[in-house]
């Protein structure tokens, strides 16, 4: 089963984290999540969600992980403006590792410049962000590219981004 690298800060989408995380759980796979520092709490922008965080940047690498998991929200823009999670996504992509984006996901991947060429989707408001950075955008419920790159654009399309993800995870 896949050890999943999960980058998470405060103001993720609750169920965008919640969700998928379970899924993947209940599928065998083990979730861990990773802020700037272990053992700290971040919390989601409805309010609903707290989640405990496993292991900070400076001490995870991604040959560690076999996927990486982003959830939206405004979590994923805060992450970018830190070069090490930066790196960390852009190490799963170059290595061809599965990739799991939701909503405002992709914008991690936006500023690891890891999408050019890549078909993907992502929330409608990041969708000409994701075309200046050379994605071939679809709006779709779920986008898979080369079976390693799943994205989805909002929380509605979360059973689709599960079943591709888990897909995805089973080949991997």
């Amino acid at each position: 089963m896949a050890k999943i690298a999960t980058v998470i800060t405060d103001m993720f989408e609750d169920i965008e984290y919640t969700d998928p995380a379970k899924a993947f759980q209940d599928a065998g796979h083990e979730v861990i999540t990773i802020e700037k520092e272990a053992g700290k709490t971040v919390e989601g922008k409805q309010g609903k969600e707290k989640v405990s965080i496993d292991k900070g940047i400076g001490e995870v690498s991604a040959s560690d992980y076999d996927a990486l998991f982003i959830p939206g929200g405004f979590s994923p823009d805060q992450l970018r403006a830190d070069e090490r999670f930066v790196s960390f996504a852009k190490e799963f992509m170059d290595a061809k590792k599965p990739v799991l984006a939701i909503c405002h996901g992709p914008q991690l991947l936006i500023t690891a410049k890891a999408l050019e060429g890549r078909k993907a989707t992502g929330y409608k408001s990041i969708a000409q962000d994701m075309k200046y950075a050379g994605a071939n955008f679809e709006d779709s419920e779920v986008v898979v590219c080369q079976d390693q790159l799943v994205t989805s654009r909002q929380p509605d399309d979360i059973p689709a981004f599960n079943r591709e993800s888990l897909r995805v995870l089973e080949g991997k």
